[in-house]
């Protein structure tokens, strides 16, 4: 069984969402940190705004890492299956071996 082309759409899409929920991870831990040195500020002395910008930070990492990584994976997604279209017309398709 060889694997001749690959649709552009249906790799986009899946590399997409893959990156989205490793985007959800990142934003995650990305948030925890921003939020404990958000919360470290504010108990300062500094009687600035800092603590409230970590924390509000740390609260859209949450949402925006997710979209940032999966738009750029729907991206590379479309970009790599092109790419894959492309050799596999010059150098033959990944071939896979099966058991019945």
């Amino acid at each position: 069984m060889v694997i001749r082309r690959i649709g552009v759409w249906s790799a986009a899409r899946l590399y997409g969402g893959i990156c989205a929920a490793m985007g959800l991870l990142i934003g995650a831990i990305l948030a925890l940190v921003s939020m404990a040195g958000g919360m470290a500020g504010a108990m300062g002395d500094s009687g600035g705004s800092s603590g409230a910008l970590g924390m509000a930070f740390g609260a859209g990492a949450v949402i925006l890492a997710p979209l940032f990584y999966g738009v750029l994976g729907v991206i590379g997604g479309a970009i790599g299956a092109a790419l894959y279209n492309l050799f596999a017309g010059v150098f033959g398709g990944i071939e896979l071996e099966t058991e019945p």
